[in-house]
């Protein structure tokens, strides 16, 4: 029977993994090899090799309400796209709301792995561990949740840029960059158009003398400012929403392009890509097309190769006198105190079943949570995973045979290939609600949005039009949080908050003439999409 339970990694994977534990009446024990929690969003001063940085500038992508854990609600004060600091308060706030902390043995660091000798019988795990002071121990744990995360080890691909062994100034990856200090007047070039490369663009031109970004294939660019001033990820992300991708998924991506094309032409900026939107993570920047306008930041083809303090690109154009390269190229991912059995590849991707579960085990007690990419925040993947594998842990949910989960991996991973851009550097790319729904599915918290048409509409037109925020995986089932329908209903009073600092008079808006009349038809469309939704599920299944 499991029990105990090592969590490897404080970040936000482990933290959610550590509060799952307890929810399941586990007893969890998080190894992590720093001071302190937050793992990607605790900047330090000086990069601290094998784990993840962040640079001085970074703000999260994603809203906080998309970004939040689903019992734990971002304070309203709190702004929408947070700093890098606020992200890292959040994570505190949370850790001390659970009483997390308690949890975990900070410096020390996993050294190993590996199966007990009696594995086939207890499913136990023999974990090594080393602290700062270098005194090694070995403990035995039922079970075993990775929560390290995939930003720790940078790709620096040399071998792709001739010449670049002589390049004259100075060149190194975006994972050492913290600020512009230093760069003043410099001319720079970066290497890379993800979103830390354009992010790392923008921040240099405001000293540099210019910036040139280096994109091979280009990328789709947005704002995180949407519709209205509003969060661009809670306009266009219901349930409905993804309803109607499915249904008509060419006309949605030409929609969007057409829409981003209006704010500026890619084409016409030198960004426009082959792929579609959603064949690739795109690139979340409010700047940069500001910085290509007023000729701060100029985009440039592939590097070709180095000549000195010459940079050829493969378009033919040169670039004399560039005082810095940054490379932005991604990471590469390894577990090296696993067994090398267990990093076994399916194409690009690790061989897991849902992201999360080694097929190959004869008892599910080991996982890996937070190891996956999708359009929209890390935060509630990692936790739906996380509540996932507790309750595989505690033989609440079954796996399938492993021969079925192979099937199923290999079959995703084909879907995966042929709907997304993966590569080495992006192994991994799932739907956002979909897979959630998945795994929700096997927890048994999936929101029915029909049982709530009848028992609380006002809610299920929340649930199915508004943004698909966590708290929808709190209403019902294992985990249910009494405060979910509160926190669905109270999310647009938290993302207006932080904009109010200069108050203004509220106009007067009439109040519809016939409230019960638009809850009707809303309701009548809703179940009609719920069923044409439904009928599509059948038929994929």
């Amino acid at each position: 029977m499991v029990q105990r339970v090592a969590v490897i990694g404080a970040g936000p994977s482990g933290l959610t993994s550590i509060k799952a534990c307890l929810d399941e009446g586990l007893e969890p024990s998080c190894f992590e090899s720093s001071h302190d929690i937050g793992g990607l969003w605790r900047y330090k001063e000086q990069p601290e090799p094998g784990r993840a940085n962040i640079y001085q500038s970074v703000v999260i992508n994603s809203s906080k309400e998309m970004m939040s854990f689903s019992d734990f609600p971002p304070p309203a004060e709190l702004p929408n796209n947070m700093h890098h600091s606020e992200v890292l308060l959040y994570l505190r706030l949370y850790a001390q709301a659970f009483k997390l902390l308690q949890h975990i043995h900070f410096q020390t660091a996993v050294v190993s792995v590996r199966q007990s000798p009696d594995f086939a019988v207890t499913g136990q795990w023999e974990v090594q561990t080393e602290t700062r002071e270098g005194q090694n121990k070995t403990h035995v744990f039922d079970a075993v949740m990775i929560c390290t995360g995939h930003f720790t080890q940078p790709h620096l691909p040399l071998k792709d840029f001739p010449g670049i062994e002589n390049f004259e100034g100075r060149y190194f990856h975006s994972w050492e960059y913290r600020n512009a200090e230093g760069l003043q007047g410099k001319r720079v070039v970066v290497i890379g158009i993800g979103n830390s490369g354009g992010d790392i663009a923008v921040d240099i031109s405001r000293v540099a003398e210019k910036v040139y970004l280096s994109t091979r294939s280009g990328a789709w660019v947005f704002s995180r400012v949407g519709l209205g001033g509003l969060p661009v990820d809670l306009v266009g992300t219901s349930r409905m929403d993804m309803m109607i991708g499915r249904l008509f998924p060419s006309w949605i991506n030409s929609m969007l392009e057409k829409n981003l094309n209006r704010s500026f032409d890619h084409r016409l900026y030198g960004l426009k890509p082959k792929h579609g939107f959603f064949t690739q993570i795109p690139v979340v920047n409010d700047d940069l097309p500001a910085r290509i306008i007023s000729g701060r930041v100029q985009i440039k083809s592939n590097v070709k190769e180095f000549r000195g303090s010459t940079v050829v690109f493969f378009d033919g154009s040169i670039i004399d006198k560039v005082d810095v390269v940054m490379f932005a190229t991604g990471y590469n991912y390894s577990f090296p105190f696993l067994p090398s059995t267990l990093q076994a590849k399916c194409g690009y991707r690790l061989h897991l079943y849902k992201h999360v579960f080694p097929p190959g085990l004869t008892q599910p007690t080991l996982a890996v949570v937070g190891f996956i990419h999708g359009l929209g925040a890390i935060n509630p993947l990692a936790e739906m995973q996380a509540r996932w594998a507790t309750r595989v842990f505690k033989g609440l949910t079954t796996l399938p045979s492993e021969e079925t989960m192979r099937k199923e991996i290999e079959k995703d991973t084909a879907t995966m290939h042929q709907r997304f851009s993966c590569s080495e550097r992006n192994p991994l790319q799932v739907d956002y609600i979909p897979y959630l729904d998945s795994l929700a599915e096997q927890v048994g918290v999936r929101p029915n949005v029909l049982w709530l048409l009848l028992r609380d509409p006002r809610l299920a037109l929340e649930v199915l039009l508004g943004p698909c925020t966590p708290y929808q995986y709190r209403l019902t089932g294992p985990g249910q949080w009494a405060g979910a329908r509160q926190a669905i209903l109270t999310q647009w009073e938290r993302v207006l908050l932080p904009f109010r600092t200069r108050v203004e008079p509220e106009p007067e808006i009439s109040k519809p003439s016939s409230k019960l009349c638009i809850i009707m038809a809303f309701s009548c469309a809703a179940l009609l999409c719920c069923f044409f939704y439904n009928k599509q599920q059948l038929k994929i299944c």
